[in-house]
């Protein structure tokens, strides 16, 4: 009999940001017991997937093993972790275990996409144990950027996985529980070597150690009173903590707090309703926020990494829910601009100067810190846990490289995990042991379609080189009722001849269709590719663009 092993395989968030899904198994080669570790999205772009709403991971061999699968644990609510599920869950159906904030807002998100919430486990941090076939998994509490956020402590019959998710070393928080060294002490030691240590490699570049979130008080208590005009502060909706400290500062300076935005709303309430939140400031409806004096008035908006719809941008270009921020006012960005998003946020400072509005940024660490650890801190987790194979997960491949170079340099054993590779985990060292196919599954609007389907392609291509469609009519003996007409999108009117470019297209178009042969005529393919290849070499030529064609052909029939 073929031995059992245990194996790490990454489908999401190993060699980028975001969309985090990760797989262990335990059992003989091809029937091992899973467990599935998030289910979480990345957000589009506009360069290379417009009109996507979200990207999440291909869950196609999660699906096609399902009978494998044990359960799917969420390590804690932010959207790379858990924004998936309200999407995939019907596909998987397994049991969804979760702390309370966390299954409180991963119940949303199945409540909203119309799925059911029976196979959702609510459960307590260790030393609360799930039972999830050969696997024995705890929930340990770290400190990140929202609470109850938790690393997972898993037991298997070879030896002890710790999966870290995403944290940081925070001894004091403000909002949700600090990292205990001492609670990892022990769980480094009680159970024999760490097997495997999966750990974020996020901010490995960053080469301080960390800084707590309750260093920010000061500085944002000092700024929000030394300010006459309307105060806004924007920050990761998630980020409740973060929250607090914002509103603590202008009730602090005498100024009414407001909250704009679903999500931002939506998170306060979560945290409130599962208790990890007591003493929030009171704050007030954007209804009564409009009416008030706005010199004594602080907004707390979304839309942190400029996001077009979210209430910092709308505020830049006007009003937003009565509000409006005039000559004098100040705008803080009390956050981090995730890589990719610098045109958004720019775009929204740049909109707010015109307006006369005074915009404070991060300055160094006043007034944002991260909620990942920086490298002195992962080699101190390092040093800790002692494992024997180190894992570096939640990053791109630059960080995940760096990452497992630095355990190189401490004498552990690791391997560079992307998605797809699964890893073998049994022995003393990591082992390459197969390739899954993995890839990207886009929400795009309403409707779930595959990252190769071609519908975001040929979207590109028409952002790109515009569209052109051919319409011709064919009389019941196929030939020719009339001349070809073209419609144009995304084109320019007129080409190099000074000629309207869809009478040039038209004209070469009919003229083919005069001196076709009968076998072209009658044959609707070869007729369609004779006519987009006209049409695009005309555009060509015109225009210097090769648009995407729709060619319509209609023929008569005789009843």
């Amino acid at each position: 009999m073929t031995a059992e092993r245990l194996i790490y395989l990454p489908m999401g968030g190993a060699g980028e940001i975001g969309m985090n899904c990760y797989v262990y198994g335990y059992g003989q080669p091809g029937k091992e017991r899973l467990i599935v570790v998030d289910l979480g999205v990345a957000f589009p772009d506009m360069d290379t997937s417009p009109g996507v709403d979200l990207i999440m991971p291909d869950i196609s061999w999660l699906e096609e093993n399902r009978d494998r699968i044990e359960a799917i644990f969420i390590t804690h609510a932010h959207e790379d972790h858990v924004g998936a599920l309200g999407h995939l869950w019907s596909r998987l159906r397994l049991p969804v275990y979760a702390r309370p904030f966390t299954a409180l807002l991963a119940r949303m998100k199945l409540e909203d996409a119309g799925q059911p919430t029976d196979q959702l486990r609510v459960v307590g941090p260790r030393p609360a144990i799930s039972e999830a076939g050969p696997f024995r998994v705890q929930f340990v509490p770290v400190s990140h950027s929202i609470p109850e956020s938790s690393a997972l402590v898993i037991d298997t019959p070879v030896g002890r996985i710790v999966h870290t998710a995403d944290f940081k070393l925070d001894g004091s928080p403000v909002v949700g529980e600090p990292f205990n060294a001492q609670e990892w002490h022990v769980i480094a030691h009680e159970a024999g070597p760490i097997r495997a240590l999966a750990c974020d490699s996020t901010n490995v570049f960053s080469p301080l150690p960390g800084r707590s979130e309750a260093t920010l008080a000061e500085p944002i208590r000092a700024l929000v009173a030394g300010h006459e005009g309307m105060v806004v502060a924007t920050t990761f909706a998630s980020n409740v903590a973060r929250l607090k400290t914002l509103a603590e500062a202008g009730k602090a300076a005498g100024r009414h707090v407001c909250l704009m935005g679903r999500a931002m709303r939506r998170m306060l309430t979560a945290a409130v309703e599962s208790g990890v939140l007591t003493d929030f400031p009171k704050v007030l409806s954007p209804e009564e926020a409009a009416e008030m004096p706005r010199d004594n008035l602080m907004l707390i908006v979304t839309g942190s990494q400029g996001e077009r719809r979210a209430a910092a941008a709308q505020l830049s270009r006007g009003k937003y829910l009565g509000v409006e921020m005039k000559q004098g006012d100040m705008f803080l960005f009390s956050s981090k601009t995730i890589p990719g998003n610098e045109r958004d946020v720019f775009r929204i400072w740049n909109a707010l100067s015109v307006k006369g509005v005074e915009v404070v940024d991060d300055h160094g660490g006043l007034y944002h810190v991260s909620g990942h650890a920086n490298r002195p801190d992962l080699e101190a987790v390092h040093d800790l846990m002692r494992p024997q194979i180190l894992l570096p997960m939640h990053g791109e491949h630059r960080h995940l490289s760096e990452h497992a170079a630095l355990a190189r340099s401490k004498g552990i054993s690791t391997i560079i995990p992307t998605n797809g590779l699964m890893v073998d985990i049994t022995g003393d060292i990591a082992l390459v042991a197969g390739q899954v196919e993995t890839g990207r599954t886009y929400l795009d609007g309403t409707v779930l379609i595959g990252a190769l389907d071609g519908v975001v392609r040929d979207r590109i291509r028409m952002a790109l080189n515009g569209l052109v469609m051919v319409t011709v009519l064919l009389d019941e003996d196929d030939r020719p009722l009339g001349e070809a007409w073209v419609e144009l999108s995304g084109l320019a009117e007129t080409g190099k001849t000074g000629r309207p470019l869809a009478d040039e297209i038209e004209s070469d178009l009919t003229a083919f269709l005069d001196r076709a042969d009968s076998r072209t005529l009658t044959d609707d393919d070869k007729l369609e590719e004779q006519l987009r290849r006209i049409a695009r070499q005309v555009s060509m030529e015109e225009v210097g663009k090769k648009p995407e064609v729709i060619v319509v052909i209609s023929r008569l029939t005789t009843e």
